[in-house]
């Protein structure tokens, strides 16, 4: 029990400085907790983050304002239809002096990378960013280049307009942790952003956490518990996703094409720990799971022809393994 309390108060004290980067952000975004607080578990976790929603709801604003408060280097990249790999990774280039190559480094040795707009570049340019997302390296040439940590890819998409547009290949989209739906403000958020957006006022970011203090706060995250029933519960729901009969959910047999792989029980037991971090917490709660569920596993279902023609959402048949799934 004394090492309960002094873990739990350990924790509250490590995750306070999560309050001053979200005091910091809400100086310029009005509302969007939901994505300010998934870019956050991103960040405790080192695990990237696809934000998708239709153009003007602050995706890019929110994620540049989270770079300025935090002390690392920042590139924001804008992908369209002409990108090429170089234009991500770098280069060989030739010095004709002194007949040699060297190498020239692209935007994507940095800590925090912001790709715009991802599904505009061709397959290639996006199949580029697998080794930096996977093994946080890059190779050019015949050199591999170790990338800086912390290293964290957002990535942003629009969902609705489809020329120009290159979708996510599969390997990649499950490099993403979190996958994040966007949504409108309230009415009230619409007017306090309004008021913003015309009072001519522009606040002032300040850096509060540098590179160090990340690391060790992912560190920290690790160290949170979880019950052993609280894990089995994750691995249940992960095989719900592959085996619906076996849980009852035999509706859903004919609707599933593809389960959620392993990756996916392992980044839905970090995201619930850097959940409970966020609520200056030293343990996981049944409630941390299912906060983070539908981030974690929406675009790790696939669905089959037959659930599109039922308009059935990979939401859908996720928040209806959670509801039948017994929580310990």
């Amino acid at each position: 029990m004394q090492d309960i309390r002094s873990l739990n108060e350990m924790i509250r004290q490590e995750s306070q400085f999560i309050d001053a980067i979200t005091e910091e952000v809400r100086k310029v975004v009005v509302g969007q907790q939901h994505m300010v607080e998934r870019l956050l578990i991103g960040m405790l976790t080192g695990g990237h983050v696809l934000l998708e929603g239709v153009p003007g709801l602050a995706k890019t604003l929110t994620c540049k304002t989270l770079a300025k408060s935090l002390s690392i280097a920042f590139q924001r990249i804008q992908f369209t239809p002409d990108l090429l790999p170089a234009d991500l990774l770098g280069t060989m280039v030739y010095n004709p002096r002194d007949q040699s190559f060297s190498v020239k480094k692209g935007p994507v040795f940095t800590n925090l990378v912001l790709a715009d707009e991802i599904n505009r570049a061709p397959a290639k340019v996006q199949s580029a960013l697998l080794e930096a997302m996977q093994e946080h390296q890059i190779t050019i040439g015949d050199t591999t280049f170790k990338l800086d940590e912390p290293f964290l890819v957002l990535a942003t998409q629009n969902p609705i307009e489809q020329e120009g547009t290159y979708p996510l290949p599969e390997a990649q989209v499950d490099r993403f942790m979190l996958m994040v739906k966007v949504g409108y403000p309230t009415k009230a958020e619409e007017l306090a952003i309004l008021n913003a957006a015309t009072s001519g006022y522009e606040p002032e970011i300040k850096a509060v956490v540098d590179g160090e203090r990340i690391l060790r706060a992912r560190k920290v995250v690790q160290d949170i518990l979880i019950d052993d029933k609280l894990k089995q519960y994750i691995v249940d729901v992960v095989f719900a996703s592959r085996d619906p009969k076996a849980y009852g959910l035999s509706d859903l047999a004919d609707f599933i094409q593809f389960g959620a792989s392993p990756r996916a029980t392992i980044f839905l037991t970090q995201a619930a720990k850097a959940h409970a971090f966020l609520r200056h917490r030293a343990f996981v709660i049944p409630e941390d799971i299912k906060a983070v569920g539908l981030d974690v596993l929406r675009h790790r279902v696939i669905l089959t022809y037959q659930a599109e023609a039922e308009q059935l959402s990979s939401d859908d048949v996720v928040q209806r393994i959670f509801d039948r799934v017994p929580v310990p």
